[in-house]
């Protein structure tokens, strides 16, 4: 089979594209792969915005963009997917570690010569009547110590758009990979290919996919196949699937983490600047606290990431923390002007929207951008859509792809090459009962128990009754590349390695409720009465009292002041059930022995310690 280098462009300029790499392994890999999956064409991605305009006018041309209207919303789209292909595929989402006991309980784990075969089967010929995109791209400023490469090979330009605005993409990249330094491998195909084997052709779709879909990690060999899905969280491979399952594993066997953890900067009213690392599970607030607006004078927060740190130690033996990604990839439905008018604003053009409704002005819209719907919309599906339709406009997935420097509240330091020091890391999960507001762990131990003991109830329990719990430590359930057990011991290494110099470490619960069934903290800009106490507590000008559960703000420690807070409400939100405690101690017992003897010792050491002095 005989393949030219494809230009986007019609007026013939294609020898002004690259048409390979001097890099053999790189080229090599990206032939053997064009082998399999037969495309028409290859084209080497450079990054420009010239090529993210010709991708743009060509998926609009398609149909499978359409272009909002530029006085509200410039250069801009909006993209509509298949109704069976809107979210993260969980249940298909493979770990081929060499051993199975590597991939842990909580991972799907496959046998990775017999997955190779079948993904060979699914990808032979899945490219027919395509083109070929090779996408290099940089995770983390460019050459920086904690930054690393990788190459996406795609059939989706809507997968290349999307990965120009989410990570450093291009043609310096190639450059770096040829010049000797190390890059990850990953390959996705959108699995609807375009003639069959027989030659037959048959036209394209608005959003192509297959029925039957794939991501698989082989961390052991550092790369990611993704098959039949086009939705971001699975073929935007940059993101989950690398900066977080292939390069935890790196950060195991490097010394250093991968984490699900947004980034922000807080600067007190006396000029004291601090780095603050948070994990939490999905609808726990993440991206509403990494564009944060205090309510309380004096204090600003600024944005470094919203979803993914990396954390290395420094020269200085402090912590360092990078944002990988060069973009936020968001879920639309909920921001709005009053939880976040930070993103809102971020938001003001050169933005990709996937699955939100359209207005009949050509602008977008979904629920919680207003507080009231427009009187007509065309919904997610491309449907007519009233308020009384009974159905949301937007699904609930809905995304905007955008880039982070676009962002009001983005910190001046965001792309320092070597990151920023972390003065604090934080964990929280949604819970009606028993976790209070704020907790300071006593060590570096008991934060890694708090971390892996995060969880949310499934349901709501007003009456105080301990519910059945959603296990996600450290919000990384879904993203650990290895036995979450095994993961729990690297953090407890990295912060023997860190000694005196390891972060403070908290755990939040915006999310506690009263008898009546209402939240009884505020919640959004609020949490900066949280945030500051955090920072008293690392300055040492804070007070503390101890518990079973750990350190919480001594009577008036907190700023409360213009808050409409009883005494009651405030005592509920820090009171400590010793029954519900003990059941919860029981949980977490069950929980742990899922995985054996992994377990670290250190934290069946701490969940004793709960027990005793809950007992006590």
């Amino acid at each position: 089979m005989t393949l030219t280098n494809s230009s986007l462009q019609t007026n013939g300029d294609a020898d002004s594209k690259r048409t390979g790499s001097t890099d053999p392994n790189l080229q090599a890999w990206v032939d053997e792969i064009a082998r399999l999956t037969e495309p028409d064409a290859i084209v080497w991605c450079d990054g420009s915005k010239r090529e993210a305009n010709e991708l743009s006018k060509l998926l609009v041309a398609s149909g499978q963009l359409i272009r909002l209207n530029p006085e509200w919303r410039p250069n801009s789209f909006l993209a509509r997917t298949d109704p069976k292909d809107v979210a993260r595929v969980e249940g298909r989402t493979f770990i081929c570690s060499t051993d199975e006991a590597d991939a842990g309980p909580t991972n799907n784990w496959a046998e990775p010569s017999a997955m190779r075969a079948e993904l060979r089967g699914v990808f032979a010929g899945s490219m027919r009547g395509r083109t070929m995109y090779i996408v290099p791209f940089s995770m983390g400023p460019l050459g920086g110590p904690i930054s690393q490469l990788g190459v996406e090979i795609t059939d989706s330009p809507y997968v290349v758009l999307n990965m120009g605005i989410m990570t450093r993409m291009g043609e310096t990249v190639l450059t770096m990979i040829e010049a000797g330094d190390p890059w990850v491998h990953t390959v996705h195909s959108v699995g609807y290919p375009l003639v069959d084997q027989s030659g037959i052709t048959r036209p394209d779709v608005e959003w192509p996919c297959n029925d039957d879909k794939y991501i698989v990690q082989f961390p052991d060999t550092r790369e990611v196949w993704s098959y039949g899905s086009g939705y971001g969280g699975n073929a935007l491979l940059s993101k989950k699937s690398f900066a977080l399952r292939i390069a935890s594993v790196m950060g195991r066997d490097e010394g250093w983490l991968a984490e699900h953890m947004l980034l922000i900067k807080l600067i007190s009213p006396e000029g004291g600047v601090f780095h603050v690392a948070a994990a939490f599970p999905s609808a726990c607030g993440k991206t509403n606290l990494s564009m944060l607006r205090p309510t309380i004078p004096g204090w600003q927060v600024e944005t470094i990431g919203d979803d993914i740190a990396w954390l290395r130690q420094g020269e200085d033996g402090r912590l360092w923390a990078i944002n990988p990604e060069a973009g936020f990839f968001g879920v639309a439905p909920g921001t709005g002007e009053t939880t976040n008018p930070t993103a809102v604003s971020t938001m003001w053009g050169n933005t990709i929207f996937t699955n939100v409704a359209l207005r009949d002005d050509g602008d977008v819209w979904w629920e919680g951008l207003t507080d009231k719907a427009p009187e007509h919309l065309i919904d997610w599906q491309g449907k007519d859509w009233t308020p009384g339709s009974g159905r949301t406009a937007a699904h609930p997935n809905s995304r905007f792809t955008v880039a982070a420097a676009q962002c009001p509240s983005i910190a001046d330091d965001w792309e320092a090459a070597g990151g920023v020091p972390i003065d604090a890391i934080v964990f929280g999960g949604r819970r009606a009962t028993n976790v209070p507001l704020v907790a300071q762990a006593r060590s570096w131990k008991h934060g890694v128990f708090m971390g892996a003991t995060i969880s949310s109830e499934k349901t709501a329990a007003a009456d105080g009754i301990v519910g059945e719990l959603r296990r996600d430590p450290f919000a990384m359930l879904p993203f650990c590349g290895y036995n979450m057990a095994d993961y729990w011991g690297h953090w407890l290494k990295v912060g023997k390695e860190l000694g005196t110099n390891a972060p403070a470490i908290f755990q939040v619960n915006w999310f506690r409720k009263g008898p009546d069934g209402n939240f009884i903290w505020p919640g959004f800009g609020e949490n900066s009465r949280v945030l500051e106490w955090m920072i008293r507590r690392i300055e040492g000008t804070a007070d503390a009292v101890d518990t079973p559960i750990g350190l919480l703000p001594a009577e008036d420690g907190l700023n409360l002041d213009g808050l409409d807070l009883s005494k009651e409400a405030v005592d509920q939100l820090f009171a400590i059930d010793q029954n519900s405690w003990l059941a919860e101690c029981d949980l977490t017992e069950e929980y742990f022995d899922k995985f054996g003897d992994k377990v670290p010792p250190a934290l069946r050491a701490e969940l004793a310690s709960v027990r005793y002095h809950l007992k006590d």
